[in-house]
């Protein structure tokens, strides 16, 4: 199947067919990033615009080296010294982007939903990079992409994701990603984070954290959202680690070949220890590194590229 959409805005609206044609571009894309050059001019021309109106790191700089790789001109819009403080509109920003010939604009907002928002009237591309707690699409994919590439599929795995559920727009992008794929997915947190609503979305819920990782091919553990909830949501995050961290204790407790994976930053010590973090079983520094090659997918194929084939041939 190829790709026909102008816009990657959430998990949620993209069928199964659609997610494997950006797994099987970023798969060709990967291959490119082993080659001794690693541009190729898919984007030349094309002006890319960072929109990050909340604070990131790790996410913009992969969208700004991926777009690169593409040979786009890149701009990385700085919210904190931009005419939003000064009082002007998101769509009155993004619109003057626009007449600066932005072809592709990714943004990152607090708002759920600002990424819908600006594709109903902008020309220009866009692509979610974490709206609010709603959904963070390209983390899905390079994090489905990862468990394909080191188990060979997706569909029957058991995966569990572990934390703050409620809050965590990863979480959601994964669950859609996962159950479109035939994976089996199993929440597991605090009670106040992983509430039994999720189990209308598909997903088996859980607050027995044992019994979470005990059978799991994956267990994908999400950072304690601090920044959009409220702190009565748990005693203590010293209780948190207590009851719900993992350790070596617990990994004693699964399958020997087990991926543990962390969409980052980590905070270890509470929601992973060290000694898991940087075992053998870990693919968090993969997941950064599939990252750059997904991106560099949902860039190509947002700009009218309609699948690996393009640039295999």
């Amino acid at each position: 199947m190829s790709w026909t959409r102008k816009h990657l805005l959430d998990i949620q609206s993209l069928t199964a067919d659609e997610i494997v044609t950006v797994l099987d571009t970023a798969r060709a894309f990967r291959a490119v990033g082993e080659r001794a050059i690693k541009k190729v001019p898919a984007l030349r021309g094309k002006t890319v615009i960072n929109l990050f109106i909340e604070h990131s790191t790790r996410t913009r700089i992969s969208f700004e080296l991926a777009a690169q790789r593409l040979t786009a001109d890149v701009i990385n819009f700085a919210a904190e010294a931009s005419s939003l403080k000064k009082g002007e509109t998101l769509k009155d920003t993004a619109r003057n982007l626009e007449a600066l010939n932005a072809d592709i604009i990714i943004i990152r907002h607090s708002a759920s939903g600002a990424p819908h928002f600006l594709s109903r009237f902008l020309e220009a591309s866009v692509i979610n990079a974490g709206d609010g707690a709603h959904e963070h699409p390209t983390q899905a994919l390079l994090d489905v992409f990862t468990i394909r590439e080191k188990k060979g599929k997706v569909e029957g795995l058991k995966v569990t994701i572990l934390g703050d559920i409620l809050y965590s727009r990863v979480a959601r992008s994964n669950i859609w990603a996962l159950l479109k794929l035939g994976a089996k997915v199993t929440l597991c947190g605090p009670s106040t984070l992983v509430p039994r609503v999720f189990e209308r979305m598909g997903c088996r819920v859980t607050h027995d954290v044992n019994e979470a990782i005990r059978d799991a091919d994956i267990i994908n553990l999400l950072r304690i959202q601090h920044e959009r909830q409220r702190k009565t949501m748990f005693p203590s995050i010293g209780e948190y680690t207590s009851l719900f961290g993992l350790n070596k204790a617990r990994m004693a407790l699964t399958k020997p070949d087990v991926l543990i994976m962390h969409p980052g930053p980590i905070n270890r010590g509470v929601e992973i220890d060290s000694d898991v973090a940087d075992c053998p079983r870990s693919v968090i520094l993969e997941q950064v590194t599939n990252g750059l090659a997904v991106r560099m997918a949902v860039l190509f194929l947002v700009n009218g590229g309609k699948g690996p084939h393009e640039i295999l041939a």
